[in-house]
């Protein structure tokens, strides 16, 4: 079975879930919905695309490796917003446009929010046999190369630290094809090295658990499932439903001992 593989590494990421009150938090993995998102900004899909998205979400199963979960950075954010009678009649398709009314209708929002710090994760895709892929995996391998709208880690303040670098890889598993990723990142990192002289590349950090959702051939026994609130419902009007997500813990850090189990 050929599989979709590529990287995502950043000084910071941030998966939000629920949003309650002002406070707005971060998963340790990338959502669901995330990904969705940053396929669609590869390939130049319009938000208001709605049916574009829901087959991205229906065409493909997803899995994640967590090579490092970073650690938590919390920032106290304000933001100037006008009210919406301010913005009635005025064009307000961007920010310079919504802060273009008079100084004294912008009030002040104040929020929480959480970023993961230096965190590095795997992503494989694999097209479901039950339903129509709506691209080729090589497709969307271009895409991400050559992405048309500018690719982001969940917010738009966190840009990609390094190069997707999507590879199409012919494995059974969805870990497997991790274990042929990391083999081809060490031989190219190894290849680079030797032509300038020094490591130009840092070696990607062991797996510490793999999660994966109802239409991926894992490879790995699930040691817990629960409920992910970040299946994509309606991309433009930001709702989401519930999904099972099944988490693959490794005995050690690395080790196929689970896999074996």
């Amino acid at each position: 079975m050929e599989q979709l593989v590529f990287q995502l590494q950043a000084p910071l990421s941030s998966w939000g879930g629920p949003a309650v009150g002002e406070y707005r938090g971060t998963s340790d993995l990338p959502s669901q919905s995330a990904l969705i998102g940053l396929l669609g900004a590869a390939l130049g899909l319009e938000r208001e695309d709605e049916a574009a998205h829901a087959a991205l979400r229906d065409g493909y199963g997803w899995a994640v490796a967590q090579l490092e979960g970073g650690s938590l950075l919390r920032d106290y954010h304000t933001a100037q917003v006008p009210p919406r009678s301010a913005l009635k009649g005025r064009p307000h398709a961007t920010r310079r446009h919504e802060l273009s009314v008079p100084k004294d209708d912008l009030g002040t929002i104040l929020s929480t929010r959480d970023y993961r710090q230096n965190a590095v994760n795997l992503v494989a895709l694999q097209p479901r046999t039950t339903t129509s892929a709506p691209y080729a995996l090589a497709a969307l391998a271009d895409a991400l190369r050559r992405p048309r709208f500018v690719l982001y880690l969940g917010r738009k303040a966190c840009a990609p630290g390094a190069p997707l670098w999507p590879q199409l890889i012919e494995a059974d598993t969805a870990w497997d094809a991790f274990g042929n990723y990391r083999a081809r990142f060490d031989a190219a990192r190894q290849a680079a090295a030797k032509r300038s002289g020094t490591a130009l590349l840092e070696a990607l950090p062991p797996v510490g658990k793999v999660t994966f959702d109802d239409h991926v051939a894992a490879g790995l026994p699930c040691d817990l499932t629960t409920r992910r609130k970040d299946r994509l419902i309606r991309r433009r009007g930001w709702q989401f439903g519930d999904r099972n997500e099944h988490i693959a813990l490794l005995s050690e850090k690395g080790s196929v001992a689970a896999s074996e189990a």
